[in-house]
């Protein structure tokens, strides 16, 4: 019984989703294969070093732009003598697993976040406000992983053998344009310690920018809830919930943001929640550890200056 991991990396080191991927691998099997689906030495030589990791297979041909049309057959190929296939639950696993699963006839197990034994795991459903114990007789089991729900392994100690793998070709009924990415010196979303979120009591695009100063002072990262993208106040990459990124951070500042239960399902899990909203009963209060009544507009400005 082996695993293969499929990474996920900003072409230098694999992200966090994909080291928590890593240790819930760990729970299935001591065997565990890496593939890496970009053509770096510096990446290969930072995925070869993590712990636990017994072989990193590299790609090669056309990996541009991550097209799933294209790496499906490529990690169907790599994972001949796997028993499960791994990837973390953000956006490119949502996209790439759902095809990988198809062309092996298999049922997709989304979203996991215990493993219980190779055969049964736990998922949130309903928003997180239920758990599923689900057990699956595939042969091949394609899951994608809750990143939050697991310790990230570590990148140092390992020392994996590596393995060239195929080749990615084209189907020549899609290609790979461009993608626009939305750049900031702030931590990533996922991996960041503090969050400090928006939501539709801001009131627009430009008064977002007032959250700018307390996160620039804290070192967190900034989200959104949807209602604020929606309204096009940020761009979708911000946006925390069911629909958008989940995130664990040690504390999450909710500003302006009601609390409807899509967002919750993104961010409950934070260590501290603290709310502000000028509603005293928002629905986030009722899972806010501190809440703070008023308006955002004079609380943000004097809280900023009040952090050194």
């Amino acid at each position: 019984m082996s695993v293969l991991v499929i990474a996920e990396s900003n072409g230098k080191e694999v992200d966090r989703g994909t080291l928590s991927t890593i240790t819930a691998a760990q729970k299935i099997s001591n065997e565990i294969s890496l593939l890496i689906l970009e053509e770096s030495e510096e990446l290969i030589k930072q995925a070869q070093k993590i712990k636990g990791i017994n072989k990193v297979i590299t790609a090669s041909g056309d990996l541009i732009g991550g097209l799933a049309e294209n790496l499906a057959p490529l990690i169907l190929e790599c994972s001949k003598d796997a028993s499960h296939i791994l990837s973390s639950a953000g956006t490119f696993g949502k996209n790439i697993m759902p095809r990988v699963s198809a062309l092996n006839d298999s049922q997709q197990i989304s979203d996991i976040c215990e493993v219980i034994d190779t055969e049964t795991f736990v998922r949130p459903i309903y928003a997180g406000n239920a758990l599923a114990t689900v057990r699956s007789l595939d042969k091949v089991k394609f899951i994608t992983v809750r990143s939050t729900a697991f310790e990230t392994a570590q990148t140092e100690g390992g020392d994996a053998e590596i393995v060239s793998g195929p080749e990615a070709i084209t189907n020549g009924k899609s290609s790979f344009v461009n993608r626009d990415l939305s750049e900031s010196d702030r931590p990533d979303l996922t991996a960041a310690k503090i969050v400090v979120s928006g939501g539709r009591g801001i009131g627009s695009a430009d008064n977002f920018s007032i959250l700018d100063p307390l996160a620039d002072k804290l070192g967190a990262a900034v989200g959104a809830s949807r209602a604020a993208v929606d309204a096009g106040y940020v761009p979708n990459d911000y946006q925390v919930g069911q629909t958008g990124k989940v995130v664990a951070p040690e504390l999450y500042i909710a500003i302006g943001i009601s609390g409807a239960i899509q967002h919750l399902a993104g961010m409950k899990d934070s260590k501290t929640i603290v709310a502000i909203n000028k509603d005293e009963d928002a629905p986030i209060f009722q899972i806010a550890d501190y809440g703070l009544v008023g308006d955002l507009f004079d609380i943000i400005p004097e809280l900023s200056d009040k952090i050194k």
